[in-house]
């Protein structure tokens, strides 16, 4: 009886690792997609039912997005010139909240989906004289303007979590890696236990 316990505990705990992070994964997407498609659902606004209660169309709001930010593209691509880019830019620099969450939200997005992504150089930083090393991303190789000649700017990711620590330190300290940059944060934000397949 104890063999088979012990038998039937391991095949659970096997399940257990496949299973966990599935429906983790499943339930994150399937309620974030819900939470979205619900918060911009609009079906409820010209579709309703024989006694005038709105009807609500599944994908209708995920598909409003979709919408939304294609036609942006399109504009801002096409038809947005540069002296209405820099009228924007203006307008935003007169609402101080706003400006400082715009841009940050602006510049993360575009380290990842940008033009110029930031995250693109893994590099090794030994940290203190017990050989004690940190994986980061190179995000700005010079730092003169900052009066900082022979510094560089790693970000070092945490694990389990998007936020992160920006450190300033010498360029001689900085050894690059040769791996994909999205390897190299998967491997950072997992705690080290994936991305290096």
């Amino acid at each position: 009886m104890k063999k088979i316990f012990g038998i039937a505990l391991n095949y659970f705990v096997k399940g257990l690792i496949v299973v966990v992070p599935l429906g983790v994964a499943a339930f994150l997407i399937y309620w974030s997609v819900f939470k979205i498609d619900s918060a911009l659902n609009l079906s409820g606004f010209f579709l309703t039912d024989s006694k005038g209660k709105p009807i609500y169309v599944p994908g209708l709001g995920i598909l409003n997005v979709l919408l939304v930010i294609i036609v942006v593209g399109i504009l801002v691509t096409n038809v947005v010139t540069d002296p209405i880019k820099r009228w924007f830019k203006r307008w935003i620099n007169r609402l101080p909240i706003f400006k400082f969450l715009y841009s940050s939200i602006k510049d993360l997005t575009e380290a990842f989906v940008g033009e110029e992504k930031k995250f693109n150089e893994a590099v090794l930083v030994e940290v203190n004289e017990f050989g004690l090393k940190k994986i980061g991303f190179l995000v700005q190789k010079d730092l003169s303007k900052l009066n900082l000649p022979g510094e560089v700017a790693v970000y070092f990711p945490l694990s389990y979590s998007f936020a992160g620590q920006v450190v300033i330190i010498s360029a001689d300290k900085v050894k690059p890696i040769d791996k994909n940059s999205a390897d190299m944060m998967k491997f950072v934000i997992s705690g080290g236990v994936s991305g290096l397949d």
